[in-house]
């Protein structure tokens, strides 16, 4: 028999949650073949087996917590033949002592109808019964508002107070193996029902780390907006050679991420963290670009952008957001960036204040494109393609002047696309 463990995850996870169960106990499975999936902070990850054989005493079930080198299932070598052995010798044992056999048959049988009396007790919680027993108060009279029959004590005083006296009828108990719900209906007022729903690992983690930037940093967002008419005009023209050439489109976030890097070999400060008392200035640009995945929002990196052409950006944002959106994104691909940017603009967003990545100080927030009237001149008014852009920084070390340039320096990048080409 081989034990299954959970296996080292990363340098900086310790532990996960099962996801679910890719196979069930007394499959057969070959070396290689998935066995469970593990939510994680960042990504889910598959355990598989390592031998041959049949899986057994699965020890854990979906939404349990484990730790690295948790024993959570066996694996069997062999098969049927080592598991036909016991059933051999119980059959052998079942000869041996037909008395005994039914002896413990009767006594299963008393533990059965005693389990049976005490299911028919009211479900309530320790409180619930002691707050029944000071007031005496039979449990079974008490309306329990809550949808699986659950008597707590808000529903005893309730009961006391004069409150309804019409019997609950609780709902039947789901099977033992049945794993837990993912959401429950909760009537606290039947007029006014909710749904509590379990946050999720990664959701929990998100919401943390988001907390966490906002406390830590000394966090700012200043605004421009950019006249994209150029861009479109290439985008245009280019399109269809584009896409003959490198087998992929020719988007907005090539521009915008080439005119980031242009903007942080100008402003290095905004391509650093602050570690103690010191800043890291980082002399590299891997570029987090945010997607919103279906478990949260993710930041996979497209590393060395600077090296990187039109075609190179494109092709590597496609591959990272197909990888987020069939969940194999790894945490590779989520480690180690320098700058952010995030693009609201793809669900309508026409104005918001991104929050920082940390530990990195700058994001860049896209939004939608609209067209809106502009001022040419002192007489000429016409209408152009806008987007607004926000920068949010950490204020500890970026100033209010590099945060306002650095935004300068993006709009005047993308206002004149050819620039791009020459930024070394």
């Amino acid at each position: 028999m081989f034990d299954v463990k959970v296996p080292e995850l990363a340098e900086s996870i310790s532990e996960g949650t099962v996801a679910q169960w890719l196979k069930k106990e007394g499959d057969t499975v070959v070396k290689g073949e998935d066995l469970v999936e593990l939510e994680t902070d960042k990504v889910n990850i598959e355990i598989s087996a390592e031998r041959d054989g049949v899986l057994k005493n699965i020890k854990v079930e979906p939404g349990d917590t484990v730790a690295v080198g948790d024993i959570i299932a066996s694996i069997i070598e062999g098969g049927a033949s080592e598991s036909a052995e016991p059933a051999a010798e119980e059959k052998t044992e079942e000869k041996a002592a037909p008395t005994q056999q039914k002896q413990e048959s009767v006594v299963e049988k008393d533990a059965a109808e005693e389990e049976v009396k005490a299911s028919d007790r009211p479900i309530a919680s320790p409180a619930a019964r002691k707050l029944a027993r000071e007031k005496g108060i039979d449990l079974s009279e008490v309306n329990a508002r809550d949808p699986l029959g659950r008597v707590r004590t808000e529903d005893v005083k309730r009961h006391a107070e004069g409150g309804s006296t019409e019997k609950a009828v609780p709902a039947s108990k789901p099977a033992a193996s049945a794993s837990k719900p993912a959401a429950s209906v909760e009537e606290v007022n039947p007029e006014k029902p909710v749904e509590r729903v379990k946050m999720s690992r990664r959701r929990q983690t998100i919401a943390k780390r988001l907390v966490e930037a906002q406390q830590t940093a000394a966090m700012l967002t200043t605004f421009n907006e950019v006249d994209m008419t150029a861009i479109n005009e290439v985008r245009a023209r280019r399109k269809d050679k584009f896409y003959e050439q490198n087998g992929v489109k020719l988007g907005y976030m090539s521009f915008f991420t080439k005119a980031v890097v242009g903007a942080l070999k100008k402003f290095p400060a905004i391509n650093a963290e602050i570690q103690g008392d010191e800043m890291v200035l980082k002399k590299f640009y891997d570029i987090g670009i945010a997607v919103g995945a279906e478990e949260g929002l993710v930041v996979p990196v497209v590393r060395n952008a600077d090296r990187l052409s039109f075609a190179g950006i494109e092709k590597e944002i496609g591959n990272l957001a197909e990888k987020a959106r069939s969940k194999k994104l790894s945490l590779e691909d989520l480690q180690g960036g320098s700058f952010t940017i995030t693009n609201g603009g793809i669900f309508g967003s026409m104005l918001s204040t991104p929050i920082l990545n940390a530990p990195q100080v700058g994001i860049l927030g896209m939004h939608t494109i609209q067209w809106r009237p502009v001022a040419i001149d002192k007489e000429r008014m016409e209408n152009r393609p806008m987007m607004y852009i926000a920068l949010s920084y950490d204020h500890r070390i970026v100033d209010g002047k590099e945060a306002v340039s650095f935004l300068t320096t993006i709009k005047s990048l993308l206002e004149d696309p050819e620039s791009l080409l020459l930024e070394g």
